[in-house]
């Protein structure tokens, strides 16, 4: 079991995110507004404080369209092994391109698993960083956000990929 940090708010030109890390690294992001009712945290030293620079680095990045040079550690350890796998298959789609559910499902070599996916699109703890907003619906369609209806078209905007919606 690893230890659990409060929430550490990260300030964006998009709003204000706010992080949580444990010992292994990054394991929340939550979108400005959605942040669960947590206590402030102490100023991060050491490795959470450089995890925090990388994590307001690479989120930069993203929010601007582009590629972070690279992300902080991540810790997806509270998926199961299936929402892991999708996650880390997620960290293979760049910026501006996107993939289906059931493109990604085919990749996992589960050809039925489209909405097991989506599902697992649903619980990422790590979105905008692990990119499951480059994930759409067939025929190229949004669908469901964990980040609230108006984030998925608007991060998509920002790295000119093609949807409809």
């Amino acid at each position: 079991m690893t230890a659990m940090t409060s929430a550490v708010p990260i300030a964006t030109r998009h709003g204000t995110f706010v992080a949580q890390f444990n010992d292994i690294g990054l394991c929340r992001l939550d979108f400005p507004g959605k942040a669960r009712s947590l206590k402030p945290a102490p100023k991060p030293t050491g490795l959470a404080k450089r995890w925090l620079a990388a994590t307001a680095t690479a989120l930069e990045s993203l929010l601007l369209g582009r590629a972070p040079r690279r992300l902080p550690p991540l810790d997806l350890s509270a998926g199961t092994q299936f929402q892991q796998t999708v996650w880390a298959e997620l960290l293979n789609i760049p910026p501006g391109q996107t993939r289906s559910y059931g493109e990604i499902a085919g990749r996992l070599a589960k050809p039925g698993a489209a909405r097991a996916v989506g599902s697992a699109c649903g619980a990422n703890p790590i979105p905008v960083i692990v990119p499951c907003h480059r994930v759409l619906a067939a025929h190229r369609r949004i669908g469901g956000f964990s980040g609230g209806p108006g984030w998925k078209p608007r991060l998509l905007r920002i790295e000119q990929a093609e949807f409809v919606g």
